[in-house]
């Protein structure tokens, strides 16, 4: 027997053991593919199941405020401990408006018939609550309307001479306020609202985003369809419509308490890349494509970093955002907490919100703000949001993968930070707006139909999804994360300084967009 045999055995079997142990583990990740690779949809999909679950037990959402979203808070927290991170809250106080209830709205005249919560009708925000059957009274009805808020409905107190104390007011969307039309309701005697769309064109589906504003009326205010509110009229335009209907509304209008969830890595403290995404859902339903989707990729990413041990350049501030469904206040009161050293120390935020939407398009924000300049429906983003924007794009390309542009309208937690000057960017799979047939030729899917057509509804569950969309979406999301992770800021800013810029001009190169340019 050699003298080296024993130890060159020995060698060979640590070797071996080094091996499984490092293929047991995933091996490192030094390379944005490597955490491409190691991020997975059946991952993303355990913590949407997670979630799905907090709403299920805890009457079918996930309001920040509410146990449904604590639930969702502590999953997460729990899920980045064992994965090596020290999480935290950042708690703040918020006026919770919301269902506490799923609201009813029923035709008890026959033929008796049970309208559907979020496809007929929704809760306007600060309505009241009550429970009353009385007969629907139209209300200077003009149908249709001949134009866009050309209905004067319900307007002026003189619009309810004559209007019976008691019964369910009828009235149209239009030229004034839903609360001005409310408030002559209550001052006339009615039990009740019922505000139906005008049937202009577009206007004609369910009545979006309708608030009343502060304070909470006194009584159940409820947005409907056209064809609903035609159906109720009876053919009426003034006066009793012979129709009895059952209204009720059971809503929340008080301040809570509820929390970001924050998880931080190693890195350069003063070269911070934000990477968040909401964590609650509207009261009518779970939320777990909005935003489950987003939560679960930026979590599971979030784990596999942590699991196996990537060292950032960078330091990569995960959060989960509370009450962004509720006027993007999560993200909004931590931007306004931080002075300006530390806004000045977070060099981007990456948003992901809605990244597997079942009608989807891979949405890239617009952040050299090439295609929708500022303006009412588009804020402009900070230079070097186009430096952001290229990496998407870069990456959709190697994978031939096509994109469209989407703009920053402030629908997001992107929108504070943008506010306060900082570069953003990030993806959107899409949500009420409707596929053009031009899309589904290139994306696949139902021309005509919404991206997401349980957007804000009870059927935004556990399979309202698109695998692909999650699973594209979330690699590249994953590369942006780990690129800017380890980008080199000192070396390579997302804004260049003037004279590189002047340089490469004079070099026959082009020059990056404009908006990541300073201004003299």
């Amino acid at each position: 027997m050699s003298r080296f045999s024993v130890p060159r055995r020995m060698l060979m079997c640590a070797l071996v053991l080094i091996v499984l142990v490092t293929s047991a583990c995933g091996g490192r990740i030094e390379r944005p593919e490597g955490l491409r690779d190691a991020v997975t949809v059946a991952g993303i999909r355990e913590h949407q199941q997670a979630l799905q679950q907090a709403a299920t037990e805890n009457g079918g959402n996930r309001v920040s405020g509410t146990a449904g979203y604590d639930e969702s808070a502590d999953y997460v927290m729990q899920r980045l401990e064992k994965a090596g991170y020290e999480p935290s809250s950042f708690e703040f106080e918020f006026f919770l408006v919301a269902d506490r209830t799923r609201p009813v709205l029923e035709r008890v005249t026959a033929p008796a018939k049970t309208f559907t919560e979020g496809t007929d009708f929704m809760t306007l925000d600060y309505s009241g609550s009550g429970d009353v059957t009385a007969e629907v009274v139209a209300v200077d009805l003009t149908v249709p309307s001949p134009a866009p808020s050309a209905s004067t409905s319900g307007c002026e107190p003189a619009d309810f001479a004559g209007f019976p104390a008691g019964a369910i007011a009828l009235v149209q969307r239009g030229a004034c306020a839903f609360r001005v039309k409310t408030d002559n309701a209550v001052a006339a005697g009615a039990a009740g609202v019922i505000v139906f769309n005008e049937g202009s064109p577009g206007r004609t589906e369910i009545i979006p985003g309708g608030t009343l504003g502060e304070p909470p009326a006194s009584l159940p205010v409820v947005g409907t369809t056209f064809a609903l509110g035609d159906e109720l009229r009876n053919g009426a335009t003034n006066g009793p419509t012979g129709v009895s209907a059952r209204l009720r509304a059971d809503t929340i209008a008080e301040t809570r308490t509820t929390r970001n969830v924050i998880a931080e890595t190693g890195g350069d403290p003063h070269h911070v890349v934000v990477v968040g995404a909401h964590l609650d859902s509207v009261s009518r339903g779970p939320g777990i494509q909005d935003n489950g989707s987003g939560a679960a990729a930026i979590l599971e990413i979030a784990e596999v970093m942590g699991q196996r041990k990537v060292k950032t350049t960078n330091k990569v501030r995960f959060m989960w955002y509370g009450a962004e469904e509720l006027g993007l206040t999560g993200s909004t009161r931590y931007v306004e907490s931080l002075d300006q050293a530390e806004r000045d120390r977070i060099e981007l935020m990456l948003n992901f919100d809605m990244v597997g939407s079942p009608n989807f398009v891979r949405f890239v924000y617009d952040g050299d703000n090439s295609t929708f300049p500022a303006g009412p429906d588009a804020q402009p983003g900070p230079a070097g949001s186009g430096a952001i924007e290229q990496v998407f794009l870069d990456y959709f390309a190697s994978q031939q993968l096509p994109v469209e542009p989407t703009p920053f309208d402030g629908r997001s937690d992107y929108g504070p930070f943008i506010d306060a000057g900082i570069p953003a960017g990030g993806l959107f799979s899409g949500a009420e707006d409707i596929k053009t047939p031009e899309q589904a030729t290139v994306y696949g899917g139902t021309a005509g139909a919404a991206y997401d057509p349980c957007y804000h509804l009870a059927c935004d569950t556990f399979d309202n999804i698109s695998l692909t969309a999650l699973d594209q979406l979330s690699d590249a999301a994953a590369h942006a994360v780990l690129t800017f992770a380890l980008r080199d800021f000192g070396a390579h800013p997302l804004v260049e300084p003037p004279a590189a810029a002047e340089r490469r001009v004079g070099d026959g190169s082009r020059p990056r967009e404009a908006a990541d340019r300073p201004t003299p």
